[in-house]
């Protein structure tokens, strides 16, 4: 495992998830609800942000490793599905939205897995679909986590429509990814 910023920020990730999961165990005495939201919201936007330096960071300082690029969407996933836990435990989830999302992760890693042993992995590279879908799932999470009015916003009815649009990209990107390996799954 090469030792370079770009994994470590990746580490820090995984590092965060038990932070960010106890920081809702605490007793409501040592942080209030209120306070909860706001800590957990800025350890998810703290990932959310290592998520794109350590790209960033592995292209540029030219730090890409085939680790690296192993351990990214672990910890990514790891975070989501961490966060959509949490919202779900709070009521401010549908367990159905968490499932389709934590589902379609553990589903299309797989199908990455299985294709890359057939020596067909460009064939599910991450498209823009799977970006957009992301991008709506992190800001979903992060008002959803901050659950509180946003410059006069309700950021709770915002995240939760943003979280069924997330859900929607979540299996069009699915169904995207399944007809790119379809070819191969009619072979095997």
């Amino acid at each position: 495992m090469p030792l370079n910023i770009p994994n470590l920020l990746t580490w820090l990730r995984i590092m965060l998830i038990p932070v960010f999961l106890g920081v809702f165990y605490l007793p409501d005495t040592t942080l209030s609800l209120h306070h909860k939201h706001l800590v957990s919201t800025m350890i998810f936007a703290l990932a959310a942000l290592t998520d794109w330096l350590d790209g960033y960071l592995a292209r540029a300082l030219n730090q890409t490793s085939a680790f690296g690029a192993f351990l990214d969407p672990v910890a990514d996933k790891l975070m989501v599905a961490a966060a959509l836990i949490m919202l779900v435990k709070l009521g401010y989830v549908d367990m159905v939205i968490a499932f389709i999302i934590i589902g379609r992760e553990i589903a299309i890693s797989a199908l990455r897995e299985w294709m890359a042993q057939l020596g067909e992995s460009k064939s599910t590279a991450v498209s823009m679909l799977g970006k957009v879908k992301t991008v709506f799932q992190m800001i979903a999470i992060l008002l959803l986590l901050c659950h509180e009015s946003l410059v006069g916003l309700p950021a709770n009815a915002l995240g939760t429509l943003l979280i069924y649009l997330a859900a929607i990209l979540t299996l069009w990107s699915m169904i995207y990814y399944l007809k790119l390996a379809l070819p191969q799954i009619a072979r095997k």
